[in-house]
């Protein structure tokens, strides 16, 4: 879902002691009780005044953000925060307040240091490990900094220890709601939940804010633990882990925060395109379920007539049966559901949502898919990984929440090891995408605001999320097509070089007596036939860009590699062994009567081969022409250039005497050929009967294969099966396939 969206978090809304506070709109009934909007200094004191400053000075504290005050320079250039390029809003400050930026590892800490801000608190920053905070009442609060508790995506939270004016230990907590509710006490965890489910469920992705006292004997205990893990030269990160689990227990919970972030650009736009061309998307994100879903309404992903086959915790807690069971029981009613009773679909096709009547979305979360992955039973194990493949093979899309990121590469790599070995791509722009981007046939790394790491370890990089459907669409179906194309004639005009030669010996008294002159041998493949099939395999569009684009589904019609299909080889073996046969008893034909001058001179075997490998030259270059649908002066230089140094090679080759060759087998040879009528009517003659068949048959036949539907739409002749998976910031991800 971070790759769904923009990256701009705003803040929208927070709950403190289960009273919400929203900052902009109208009074409004909400969960049973009225609420009042507007900035805190401004509301009745619902939570009590004492609740809600120690809220707002946990997002001021709780944070790993630096202040970047403004130069004169910076404030003419409408100065940008560095992480979400946002603008501070200069209404919020106040008016003696310089305007500042912010600079974050992520935009949601941006996002929350600007809500507090709103609401009369600002972080005025750090100096020399002392935080400092302009409250409501423009008084400046000094705390020291006494240790940070990182985040990572495993434990889902983050921490800070530190020490008020007053002498006061205090350790501030942020994180997700399933990391922060079991470390604090369960009368608190209902008043808060009912608002993050709700503001999850509206598409915000939300963040519970917690707070513990520590006193003198727990902070020294605390700290001799976090300085004795961080000095360990063995296991430091399972120590440090051990010791953060410890501190951040018995907590009391404060509120709960929302942030908005916007879907990107064309989002819903590029997804129904990838879900038209055959693919199919999965979502894994560590989101909330309410929160993902959501996102994926939004992106078109979920469509309202779509079913849900859900598979989470909550699914598998009811009942007084043991998980294991329950799982197995709804693992085989979705098996049902969503593969035993749909529609079959044709050989070759791809089940996509606009193939069937009804569409299934299935939902996972880390929990049950740690089950799925890592039974007590091996058996059960391969069984439910088997189920859980078929049924997400018959959605139209999967979203996994909860993910860790490690998850994210077990499924790929589940996924690649699938029946039928499907293609998998992985997305994502951030840096706990990487394994999951390194898992994929193919990693797209998008970059964003959530750093380079993304990027650095991608096969192709990307600026925005809309430009994926370009990327695959466009450009993935043209450069398959000249690749196909690109192999396919390789192997051709080498047969059609070789078959000569090889049949040459059947009349040489197998003397190994070569047909071509040492020159030819040499230059066939390396000048005279390389640079139009470069330049072919370059620039080529059979079909254009922009109908390429509009029309997704022609990228599913060469699914299963349709343009290197075994039919497909033979044809362009049969044409070289067809082209090769022409061109020796063409020639052969022509030589039985040698005597092919007015002066009765005749000719010899280097002619023989001249003629042949002559007409091979112009025969395999123009065969490439006839193919060419996109034609561009590049194009034109090439193919006629290189027939062109072909004839001038010829006579300047044979033309003159190199001092430094013993001997000099075409001296004259092609100038002297091509004083024969014959051969020149020979020449014209086998070539044409070469093209002849093709020429036929694409004039003559039906249009069919990948390209028939778009074959009006060619290009006039001058102008110039997939796994996707998208990924956020710190918690979500997505992928699909294509058969």
């Amino acid at each position: 879902t971070g790759t769904l969206t923009q990256n701009n978090m705003e803040f929208i809304e927070c709950c403190i002691d289960g009273f919400q506070y929203k900052h902009r709109g109208a009074s409004s009934e909400l969960d049973g009780f009225c609420v009042t909007d507007g900035p805190v200094n401004k509301l009745q004191q619902k939570a009590g005044r004492e609740k809600e400053e120690l809220f707002l000075r946990a997002l001021c504290l709780c944070h790993t953000v630096q202040v970047k005050e403004s130069t004169e320079q910076d404030q003419r250039e409408d100065y940008l925060d560095q992480v979400d390029g946002l603008r501070i809003d200069e209404n919020v400050l106040q008016p003696p307040q310089k305007e500042r930026g912010f600079i974050a590892s992520s935009p949601d800490e941006i996002a929350l240091v600007k809500g507090a801000m709103r609401y009369g608190f600002t972080f005025l920053g750090l100096e020399s490990k002392t935080m400092k905070i302009l409250n409501r009442n423009s008084d400046v609060e000094m705390y020291d900094l006494l240790h940070v508790l990182n985040f990572d995506p495993v434990r889902r939270r983050m921490s800070v220890i530190v020490r008020s004016g007053s002498g006061e230990m205090l350790l501030f907590c942020k994180g997700a709601d399933s990391s922060i509710f079991p470390r604090v006490r369960q009368e608190e965890v209902e008043r808060i939940r009912l608002h993050v489910e709700r503001s999850a469920t509206e598409g915000y992705r939300t963040l519970c804010v917690a707070y513990k006292r520590l006193s003198e004997e727990e902070y020294a205990q605390a700290d001799a633990g976090l300085r004795e893990a961080r000095l360990a030269l063995q296991d430091r990160e399972e120590k440090l882990l051990a010791v953060y689990n410890q501190v951040e227990t018995g907590m009391s919970l404060i509120g709960a925060t929302a942030v908005e972030d916007r879907l990107q650009e064309e989002a819903a736009e590029t997804m129904e395109a990838l879900q038209r061309a055959g693919m199919k998307v999965w979502v894994l994100t560590g989101d909330k379920m309410e929160t993902a879903k959501s996102t994926c309404y939004a992106c078109g992903l979920f469509q309202r007539k779509t079913e849900l086959l859900e598979l989470t915790v909550r699914t598998l807690e009811g009942g007084e049966r043991k998980r294991e069971e329950r799982l197995h029981e709804l693992l085989g009613e979705y098996h049902k559901r969503a593969v035993q009773d749909a529609p079959p679909v044709k050989a070759g096709g791809t089940r996509v949502r606009f193939a069937s009547n009804q569409d299934y979305g299935f939902i996972i979360d880390g929990a049950s898919l740690s089950m799925v992955l890592n039974s007590s039973s091996e058996s059960n194990m391969r069984s439910y990984k088997d189920l859980f493949l078929q049924i997400c093979q018959n959605c139209t899309a999967v979203l996994c929440c909860r993910m860790a990121p490690l998850q994210k590469a077990q499924i790929v790599k589940m996924v690649k090891s699938s029946k039928g070995s499907p293609i998998t791509l992985s997305i994502g722009d951030g840096a706990n995408d990487v394994s999951m981007i390194l898992e994929a046939h193919v990693g797209i790394g998008i970059k964003g605001k959530e750093g380079r790491q993304a990027v650095r370890n991608s096969d192709y990089a990307i600026p925005k999320l809309k430009h994926l459907k370009k990327l695959l669409l466009a450009h993935g179906h043209l450069y398959y097509d000249r690749i196909a194309h690109l192999v396919q004639y390789f192997f051709y005009k080498n047969l059609c070089f070789i078959l000569p030669q090889f049949l040459y010996q059947f009349f040489c008294g197998y003397s190994q007596q070569p047909l071509y002159d040492a020159a030819y041998l040499t230059m066939y493949n390396i000048c005279f036939t390389s640079m139009p099939i470069l330049a072919y395999s370059l620039l080529e569009q059979r079909i254009s860009i922009e109908d390429l684009i509009e029309d997704a589904a022609l990228y599913s019609e060469n699914a299963k590699n349709a343009m290197l299909r075994s039919e497909l080889f033979l044809y362009w073996t049969g044409l070289g062994a067809f082209h090769g046969l022409v061109f020796f008893f063409g020639v052969r034909f022509l030589f039985s009567n040698p005597a092919l001058q007015d002066n009765g001179q005749v000719f010899g075997n280097w002619s023989y081969g001249t003629i042949v490998f002559t007409v091979l030259v112009f025969t395999v270059t123009l065969k490439l022409a006839l193919d060419t649908r996109h034609w561009t002066w590049i194009n034109h230089f090439v193919i006629w250039g290189s027939l062109a140094f072909y004839v001038f090679f010829s006579f300047f080759w044979g033309g003159i005497i190199w001092p430094f060759m013993k001997q000099q087998r075409l001296y004259f040879v092609f100038a002297n050929m091509l004083s024969s009528v014959s051969a020149w009517l020979v020449i014209i003659l086998l070539i044409l009967l070469s093209l002849l068949p093709e020429i036929l048959l694409v004039v003559l036949r039906n249009p069919r294969g990948p390209y028939t539907r778009k074959m009006k739409h060619r290009l006039p002749s001058s102008g110039t099966s997939t796994i996707f998976m998208l990924s956020q910031t710190a918690s979500t991800h997505s992928f699909s396939w294509s058969d």
